[in-house]
């Protein structure tokens, strides 16, 4: 794992009424504040990104469908990518449960690989600033998405 990552496996509560999904509390490791929480789509095999945020953390959680995640350490776009700087991961309430911590200073993208809804909770440290961002295209790194 690179360094600006941190995975927490989450609780599921099974209930004969409906599930109990875990997400965070202020007490969590990789809680640093909080600015907003939002929920995101995916639409099966879309794919969102490239982003890097320059001050907010972000504690990503599927909360229905799957979401392949990949987060790159690059200075540049088209930047090399190396094994060492790569962190690939899916998440998904059925399968790996989890809370994907990122850190500032990181490129996020994600695919929907969930058949149906793909939803992802954002909680992030910080509110929405257009300028606290930066985003760049898909092609912009040479990753190979896998169909």
């Amino acid at each position: 794992m690179i360094d600006g990552i941190l995975l927490t496996p989450l609780n599921r509560i099974n209930h004969s009424k409906g599930d109990v999904f875990h997400a965070m509390k202020s007490s969590s490791e990789g809680f640093s504040g909080f600015g907003e929480a939002y929920f995101s789509m995916v639409n099966a095999g879309s794919i969102k990104g490239w982003k890097r945020h320059l001050r907010a953390t972000l504690n990503l959680i599927v909360i229905s469908g799957k979401i392949k995640f990949v987060i790159l350490k690059a200075d540049l776009p088209n930047s090399e990518i190396l094994k060492e700087n790569l962190f690939e991961i899916e998440l998904g309430p059925s399968g790996n449960y989890s809370r994907l911590t990122v850190q500032p200073g990181l490129w996020v993208a994600f695919k929907g690989e969930g058949e149906d809804e793909n939803i992802l909770l954002n909680i992030s440290s910080q509110e929405h600033d257009p300028d606290e961002a930066d985003n760049i295209g898909l092609a912009s790194f040479p990753y190979a998405w896998s169909d």
